[in-house]
C-alpha cells in the first residue's frame, strides 16, 4: 500500500472540514439573522482545524470512509469554536483578538455571543447524533463529546483556570488544569475517529496515550508562544497571559524547562504512535506541527 501523501491529506482535511461546517450552520439568511451571522462568524473565521484533522487522520488510519467521519470532525469544532466564544467574554478572559479579528462579543455584543456559543454547542451534539453510523457507535461518540466537554473536560478546566489567576500552581496542579482545558476535547478528537472506525480497545488504548501527550504538547507550546510570539502571528493578544498573572508553563517552569516537557511529550506521542500497526504518519504531522507552530 502507498504510503499516504500527509501534507496533501492535511490539506484535503482542512478543506472539507470547512465545507462540512459552512453546510451544517445555519445560514445568515434565516431568522434570527444576527444569531446566525454570529455563529458562523465565529466557526468559519480561520483557525488551525486542528480538531477536525484528528479526527479524519485517525479514522482515516484505522479504515474509516470520509463520510463516515465529517460528522465528528465537524462538532468537535463546533464545541471548540462555542468555547472560544465564551472563554474570550468579558467574564472570562476578556479578549478583543482571535484569529486576527475583533472577538465575537465585540463584533456582535456580548448578549448575542452567549447565545452563538450556547447554539453552536447544542449544534455540536445535533450534529454527531445524524452520525451515518450505528446506533450504538454514534452513541459512544456522543457520550466522549458529552465528557470531553463538559464539567470533568473542558469547562472544568476553564473553571481551574478562572481559579488559578494569581496563585501559585505546581506542575501537577498545571498538569490538571491543561488536562481538562485543552487536552480533554484534543483526546476526544482522536477517539472520535477510533470509534467511527471500530477500533479494537488497545488500538484505542495507544491512540489515547498519543493523545494526552498532544493535548499536553499544544499547551506547553501555546505557553511558549505567549511569551515569545508576535502578536500579528498569533492573531490573538501576545501576553496576555503574564497581564493577568496566569500560571503557565512558562511562568511555573521557565522557558528552557517548558521546552524540555514539550519534548517529552512528542518523545511519549511518537512510542505510542510506533505501536500501533496502522500508517500513523498524519497523526505524526500532526504531533510535529503541535510542538513546532508558530500560530
Amino acid at each position: 500500500m502507498p504510503r499516504l501523501d500527509t501534507n496533501l491529506a492535511l490539506r484535503s482535511w482542512t478543506e472539507r472540514s470547512e465545507r462540512v461546517l459552512a453546510d451544517c450552520l445555519p445560514a445568515e439568511t434565516e431568522p434570527p439573522f444576527r444569531l446566525h451571522s454570529a455563529m458562523r462568524y465565529a466557526t468559519l473565521g480561520g483557525g488551525k482545524r486542528l480538531r477536525p484533522c484528528l479526527v479524519y487522520a485517525t479514522g482515516s488510519a484505522l479504515g474509516a470512509a470520509p463520510n463516515q467521519l465529517d460528522a465528528a470532525a465537524a462538532a468537535v469544532e463546533l464545541i471548540h469554536a462555542y468555547s472560544l466564544v465564551h472563554d474570550d467574554l468579558p467574564s472570562m478572559d476578556d479578549d478583543t483578538l482571535r484569529r486576527g479579528r475583533p472577538t465575537v462579543h465585540i463584533a456582535y455584543d456580548e448578549a448575542t455571543a452567549v447565545l452563538a456559543g450556547d447554539a453552536l454547542q447544542a449544534l455540536a451534539f445535533g450534529v454527531l447524533a445524524r452520525a451515518p453510523l450505528p446506533p450504538d457507535r454514534v452513541v459512544a461518540m456522543l457520550r466522549t463529546l458529552g465528557d470531553a466537554s463538559g464539567a470533568a473536560g473542558m469547562a472544568g478546566g476553564q473553571a481551574l483556570d478562572l481559579d488559578a489567576v494569581g496563585q501559585r500552581l505546581d506542575e501537577a496542579e498545571l498538569i490538571e488544569m491543561h488536562r481538562r482545558k485543552t487536552g480533554a476535547l484534543i483526546r476526544a478528537s482522536v477517539r472520535l475517529g477510533g470509534l467511527a472506525a471500530a477500533a479494537a480497545p488497545e488500538v484505542l488504548a495507544r491512540l489515547d496515550e498519543y493523545a494526552a501527550a498532544l493535548g499536553l504538547a499544544f499547551q506547553i507550546r501555546d505557553d511558549i508562544l505567549d511569551v515569545e510570539g508576535d502578536e500579528e502571528e498569533l492573531g490573538k493578544t501576545a501576553r496576555k497571559d503574564a497581564e493577568r498573572e496566569k500560571p503557565t508553563y512558562a511562568s511555573v517552569l521557565g522557558l528552557d524547562e517548558a521546552r524540555e516537557r514539550l519534548a517529552d511529550q512528542v518523545s511519549i506521542m511518537i512510542t505510542a504512535l510506533s505501536a500501533i500497526d496502522y500508517d500513523t504518519s498524519a497523526l505524526r504531522a500532526l504531533a510535529e506541527f503541535t510542538a513546532m507552530r508558530s500560530h
